[in-house]
C-alpha cells in the first residue's frame, strides 16, 4: 500500500504491474473497500497492465474530512483524476463498480480528455438510473434503502447494531466471509461508516443529467443484482456515443468478488481495444 497525496489529503493506493505498463484505475463501491478489487486488480497486473487501487474520500483515514459538503460527486471525480497526476499519469483507463462507477460516469464526462476508456460494472449511466427511478416502479422499489442512508444518525445506528448485522447482510453471502468480516469491522470504526454514506447525502440534482459519455465503454451489469434493475441497464447504450458493449452477467451485485476472471477479461479486451470476449 502506498500513500498518496493529491487536492490536499492522503490517500491509501494498491499500485500493482510495471511502473511503465498502461494505467487502469479502479473504484470500489459502497460499503466495501479497495480489496474488493484484489482478485482482479492481480489479472490485470500479471497482463502487464500497472494498476491503481485507491481507498476513496471518506476511506482512506486521510481523506476524511468532516461534513456532507466534502463528498460532492463532482468533487469524487476530481479526486480520481488529482490521484491519476499524483502518479504521473495523465490520460489512464477507468473501472468502477457500484458508487465506484457511479464516480466513473462523472469523470468519463467532465473529465473526459483524462479517460481513455470506461468500463463500468452494476451502476448504470445516472441518466439513465435517473429515468429508471422517474418511471420504473420496480427500480424504485429496488432503491428504497437510499432513503436510509440519507437520514444522518438513524443510518449509522441501523446498520451497525447487533455488531453491525444489517450492514453484512447486503453482502448475501456473495463476498469472501473474511471480506465481510473485514468491512464490518472497519465501517464500526469512528467516523467511517458516516463518511461513506455522506457519498448518499451529498448527490445533487445534477446527476439526473450526467451528459452523454464520449469515451469508448463496457457497461456489465449482473442480471440478477438487487439493487439495480433492468430499465437503467438496457438505456446506458442511449447515453454514449463512442464505441460502447454491454454485458449481462448471470449473477448478482457483488461481480468484482464472484466474477473477477470475467471482468478481468472485459478490463483487458476495453484496454487493448480488440477481441472482445464471447
Amino acid at each position: 500500500m502506498s500513500a498518496v497525496q493529491a487536492g490536499g489529503l492522503t490517500f491509501d493506493v494498491d499500485l500493482l504491474g510495471p511502473e511503465d505498463g498502461t494505467p487502469v484505475v479502479l473504484l470500489h463501491g459502497w460499503p466495501q473497500d479497495r480489496r474488493s478489487w484484489r482478485a482482479v486488480a492481480d489479472r490485470l497486473a500479471a497482463e502487464g497492465l500497472r494498476v491503481i487501487v485507491p481507498d476513496q474520500r471518506g476511506y482512506s483515514p486521510g481523506a476524511r474530512p468532516e461534513g456532507v459538503e466534502h463528498y460532492r460527486t463532482s468533487t469524487l471525480a476530481q479526486d480520481v483524476v488529482d490521484i491519476a497526476a499524483a502518479l504521473g499519469h495523465d490520460r489512464f483507463h477507468l473501472v468502477g463498480h457500484d458508487w465506484g462507477a457511479a464516480v466513473s460516469w462523472v469523470v468519463a464526462t467532465a473529465h473526459a480528455d483524462h479517460v481513455l476508456s470506461l468500463t463500468a460494472v452494476s451502476v448504470p449511466h445516472l441518466s439513465a438510473y435517473n429515468e429508471a427511478l422517474s418511471v420504473d416502479p420496480d427500480q424504485q422499489q429496488r432503491a428504497a434503502y437510499i432513503g436510509l442512508l440519507r437520514q444522518e444518525g438513524r443510518a449509522e445506528r441501523v446498520l451497525l447494531e447487533d455488531d453491525a448485522a444489517r450492514l453484512r447482510a447486503m453482502y448475501g453471502g456473495d463476498i469472501d466471509p473474511a471480506d465481510e468480516q473485514a468491512y464490518a469491522e472497519r465501517f464500526q470504526e469512528p467516523g467511517v461508516l458516516t463518511a461513506s454514506v455522506n457519498w448518499y447525502r451529498a448527490m445533487g440534482p445534477e446527476l439526473a443529467s450526467t451528459p452523454d459519455v464520449t469515451v469508448p465503454t463496457t457497461f456489465v451489469w449482473g442480471e440478477s443484482d438487487l439493487a439495480l434493475g433492468r430499465y437503467g441497464a438496457e438505456r446506458t447504450g442511449d447515453h454514449v456515443t463512442a464505441d460502447y458493449r454491454f454485458v449481462k452477467v448471470d449473477g448478482g451485485h457483488w461481480l468484482p468478488d464472484t466474477h473477477p476472471e470475467l471482468l478481468a477479461a472485459e478490463i483487458l479486451a476495453r484496454v487493448r481495444g480488440d477481441g472482445f470476449p464471447g
